[in-house]
């Protein structure tokens, strides 16, 4: 009788040698130079959209006014600023924190998106998935109904972080508190139907006038209220929550060969979903509390991304927050200026160009492109 010959064992690969997953691999090289190209298309984007409005700012007058700032801030004399005081104030108390603000909210959108379908497996995911837009929004319509206006984002924050914590909770209790992705997009999707519901009840019997087109306005997502308060809510969420998540690439893509795989490849799978849908709720709190629900753009820039660099997370997410920012500044500018002297809502605008841009990824995906 032949004895068998041995099989050799499997090496557990720890998570800083995940397997690549699935998808073109541009060469390592590469990486590092899309993130410098993508960082000077944003910078570009920044200078032209600034001059952009009823009161048109050459780039020179824009660059002239910042360089003038930033050495007055150090104590230095750059001589006079090349902007009139009313172009001063249109540039540094409107456009600027409104841009800066919009940047901030698209990187952060297009990475929490990223996440959300890494440890979901769910490419339809986005991050107001899991009921976050809809706790925001009650949160933010109650504060608007009763007059506080300045507790929006407070309250939209808060409701947004308990509508997570609501849909975990749910998720845990009909799983056995084991937290599966499928469970947990459905929890979630009843917390947010919960939640539309009450927010409709508040509607219909609590506004009017003034109040419903503010709530209005802020349903479809806008910038328009942008101030420096804004810029600093959203970059410190971002600073802090965006960057963690910009760390996790290796584990989001343990998470792309499943919870068994990502088990053994030593992931804590339970405790590292739990962590990083937190700190996604965390960081979509603080971006919707002050841009309202804007949708789309934490959907498909994460696949339009993996189209260009592969499914390697730690290419993508740096690359998708940089997208994220110039998709929605120019969304923005677009929306302050498409049907001037009136606004449109930004959500407006990225639903319109978000959905048709989505249905021809979904059919390159479905032509085996993506």
């Amino acid at each position: 009788m032949v004895e068998p010959e041995p099989v050799p064992p499997v090496p557990v690969t720890s998570p800083s040698r995940v397997p690549t997953p699935s998808g073109p691999r541009p060469r390592r090289s590469a990486t590092p130079w899309l993130v410098v190209g993508g960082a000077l298309v944003l910078i570009a984007s920044a200078v032209l959209a600034l001059g952009v409005g009823p009161a048109d700012l050459s780039p020179a007058q824009i660059l002239g006014s910042v360089r003038v700032h930033v050495v007055g801030w150090f104590g230095g004399d750059a001589g006079p600023s090349p902007l009139s005081p009313v172009q001063e104030a249109i540039l540094w108390q409107g456009r600027l924190p409104r841009l800066l603000t919009a940047v901030g909210v698209g990187a952060g959108l297009a990475i929490a998106g990223t996440v959300m379908q890494a440890v979901l497996r769910n490419p339809l995911a986005d991050p107001y998935l899991l009921g976050l837009s809809s706790g925001a929004t009650l949160g933010a319509v109650a504060v608007l109904v009763l007059g506080l206006s300045l507790l929006l984002p407070v309250a939209a924050f808060g409701g947004a972080v308990l509508a997570l914590a609501a849909t975990l909770a749910l998720a845990g209790a009909v799983s056995g508190g084991r937290l599966t992705p499928g469970r947990t997009v459905l929890a979630g999707v009843a917390v947010a139907q919960a939640c539309s519901a009450v927010t409709s009840f508040v509607l219909f019997t609590g506004t009017q006038g003034d109040s419903y087109r503010e709530v209005l306005g802020w349903l479809m997502g806008t910038l328009a209220a942008a101030t420096w308060t804004s810029v600093a809510i959203v970059w410190i969420a971002v600073a802090v929550v965006g960057t963690l998540l910009l760390t996790s690439g290796r584990t989001l893509d343990a998470f792309a060969f499943g919870d068994t795989a990502a088990a053994a490849l030593g992931v804590d799978v339970a405790r590292t979903r739990w962590v990083l849908l937190g700190l996604v709720a965390l960081l979509v709190g603080a971006l919707v509390s002050v841009s309202g629900a804007i949708g789309f753009v934490g959907l498909v820039v994460p696949h339009a991304v993996r189209l260009l660099v592969g499914a390697r997370h730690v290419r993508v997410l740096p690359l998708a927050a940089l997208a994220g920012a110039v998709v929605l500044l120019w969304a923005d500018t677009a929306a302050r200026v498409v049907i001037s002297p009136r606004e449109l809502p930004v959500g407006i605008l990225t639903a319109a160009i978000g959905a048709p841009v989505f249905a021809v990824l979904l059919a390159r995906r479905r032509g085996g492109v993506a």
